[in-house]
């Protein structure tokens, strides 16, 4: 059966696992402001982050590989006048941003200037992220250090990246550390080996896929805190019609058969799909706070009125079940 349970307002904050910082609810995931997938304004950016905090939002999530550092920066900007004790600040390691060379890798992130990013989860490469990931964000620290993506490095997140975190946190240079992936079992193993505050999960924990269930029941064993994204599998789950993308690639027809008859399960009820998909994440009794992606200020909106549906809990349960 599915874990879903009522939670209090998501403007409450709540721990980041056993010992982590506190954050909210709903949390900002800023790729899009970093160009993914179209170009966005720098004016557009900071409305986006300004709408963000102007609805409650304290927990923003980067990373180097958005835009290529441009998330980064335009996120750094818009948070630069906001007092630094009343949000927190996630980024990640294990990408490094190099000169581009002439046979740069493809990317999902439009208007990258010349920089690209490379795999290194050495220790002096983490060192180098985190240093100038403060650069770019215009901050003197990060809350939250995440190793991100070691799908194919799993050996040396284990041996370096973990070892070079954890004593960044001993030394109070950061205040959690954790991975954040598109895959469950993985960070099931990180949970299991490593001393971690949380894990992040993109996409594996969702109306459309529960591969993840197992996972956020351990670290709600384990006191891990738990951060979701992509819990509208990258918009399909918010309108199958207009946001035809699962996992940043076409949705198959089966998965937008799916899709579109959950829509019309939750809108029998009176319930909007992308309310119903929210809030199933956000109602896991092992999750902390769920991201969502935005690139304008009516995103934001939408994403806070998602939050805020009234959704009965046992009518959540019912449909999601039947799926």
């Amino acid at each position: 059966m599915d874990d879903v349970t009522e939670r209090a307002d998501w403007r409450t904050p709540r721990p980041l696992g056993r010992r982590g910082p506190l954050v909210t609810g709903l949390g900002l995931g800023t790729a899009p402001i970093g160009n993914m997938f179209t170009d966005v304004t720098d004016a557009d950016a900071w409305a986006t982050v300004d709408a963000a905090w102007e609805a409650g939002i304290r927990y923003f999530d980067t990373a180097p590989l958005y835009g290529h550092g441009a998330s980064e920066r335009r996120l750094g900007r818009a948070l630069f006048n906001r007092p630094r004790d009343e949000y927190v600040l996630a980024t990640k390691v294990g990408r490094v941003l190099d000169p581009a060379g002439p046979d740069r890798a493809p990317t999902i992130f439009t208007d990258v200037g010349n920089l690209e990013p490379h795999f290194d989860y050495s220790r002096v490469a983490l060192y180098r992220s985190i240093e100038e990931s403060l650069l770019r964000l215009d901050t003197d620290h990060v809350d939250v250090a995440l190793v991100h993506d070691p799908d194919l490095h799993e050996d040396d997140a284990l041996a370096h990246a973990f070892p070079t975190l954890i004593r960044l946190r001993d030394e109070g240079l950061v205040k959690a550390i954790g991975a954040g992936m598109n895959q469950h079992q993985m960070l099931e193993r990180f949970v299991e080996r490593v001393d971690l505050d949380c894990i992040l999960l993109a996409g594996r924990y969702s109306l459309l896929d529960r591969g993840g269930a197992g996972l956020l029941a351990r670290c709600q064993e384990r006191g891990v805190g738990v951060i979701l994204g992509g819990v509208f599998n990258t918009g399909v789950l918010i309108d199958p019609d207009v946001h035809g993308t699962y996992d940043y690639a076409p949705a198959p027809d089966a998965v937008l058969a799916r899709a579109r008859r959950l829509r019309a399960a939750y809108e029998a009820r009176g319930v909007a799909l992308g309310a119903a998909a929210l809030q199933f994440a956000m109602r896991h009794p092992a999750v902390s706070t769920v991201l969502v992606g935005a690139r304008s200020p009516a995103e934001i909106a939408l994403d806070v009125e998602f939050a805020a549906a009234p959704i009965d809990d046992g009518a959540l349960r019912e449909i999601a079940q039947t799926e």
